[in-house]
């Protein structure tokens, strides 16, 4: 009996970890956004993206270190990594293009649709069955999502269709990391930050520009923030189910309106808060139902950082 509470003492304990670092994880992610949105006031997209990228290695360098050089090249599926590796590019290179004009918390609100891309595409990229309850809320946070973006000819701006590429990419990524499942998060993140880092020198060509060392000191934290957040969420879900901590990701909505209200004067439009609500509430019901219908089996959880 001794035993039994004590695994259960346990694994409350496990849950309690995994939820603060899920919040910790989102208010880090939701720094490093209002870092980026600053800092592409005065840089090129391309220069940010870049240093970024570099910035990142202090955190990896260590983990990378730790594993067999041959681990880093033996993939699987490497045409689905390669194609991660793009939508994991496009997704940051996108986000911090809208964030230069758009208010912070606008371009967050898309990225919430990340939940709903991804029901969408699980059913049409990993065939898994997704039933008429969830289909009819991916179609509600559509219709959400297109509160949001206003498309019509007058009000259509460029910076918002960055915004929705972007968080379509991120959908996409998330979806190939699941299909990647037994590749470690070390490769992965190793992969996608590389990849961004080539996107990055890319676009920074012919727009490099002048910076002081505070400059460059912020755009390598940018790098070593997002890591650790992205490292921090992914330990969450290994502490905690998936289904518990979903929910908590809608804090990144509430810490993007505090940051740029705060830090940049911004204040949501009734319309962008409107969709924004549309697309909470379907995302919501959507870990609702996966949690109702999820069978997974215990093989099929991806692995952890090693």
């Amino acid at each position: 009996m001794a035993s039994i509470f004590a695994r259960e003492h346990l694994a409350r304990n496990a849950v309690l970890a995994g939820i603060l670092l899920m919040l910790g994880g989102d208010f880090m992610f939701a720094l490093n956004d209002a870092m980026g949105k600053w800092l592409v006031a005065s840089f090129s997209v391309g220069q940010v993206v870049l240093v970024r990228s570099i910035g990142a290695f202090f955190v990896l360098g260590p983990m990378i270190a730790r594993k067999p050089a041959a681990s880093l090249f033996r993939l699987e599926r490497p045409l689905l990594q390669v194609l991660r590796v793009i939508a994991t590019a496009l997704d940051t290179a996108f986000f911090y293009a809208a964030v230069v004009y758009l208010p912070l918390a606008d371009v967050m609100s898309y990225y919430m649709a990340g939940p709903i891309y991804v029901a969408a595409l699980s059913h049409l990229l990993l065939g898994e069955k997704v039933g008429w309850r969830r289909w009819l809320a991916i179609l509600i946070g559509f219709c959400g999502v297109l509160v949001m973006l206003n498309p019509s000819s007058a009000a259509l701006s460029l910076s918002s269709l960055f915004a929705l590429v972007g968080s379509v990419s991120f959908g996409i990524a998330i979806v190939l990391g699941r299909k990647l499942r037994n590749t470690s998060d070390t490769a992965l993140v190793t992969w996608q930050t590389i990849g961004t880092g080539l996107v990055g020198a890319a676009a920074a060509v012919g727009n490099w520009h002048a910076a002081t060392p505070l400059d460059w000191g912020a755009m390598l934290l940018l790098g070593i923030v997002s890591c650790a957040a992205h490292l921090m969420i992914t330990r969450a879900l290994k502490l905690a189910p998936a289904s518990t901590l979903a929910p908590l990701h809608y804090t990144l909505l509430l810490w993007a309106t505090i940051f740029g209200l705060t830090f940049f004067g911004d204040v949501p439009s009734l319309r962008m808060m409107a969709g924004a609500g549309i697309i909470v509430l379907a995302g919501l019901f959507i870990f609702h139902r996966q949690k109702v219908v999820d069978t997974v089996e215990p093989a099929d959880v991806p692995k952890g950082v090693s």
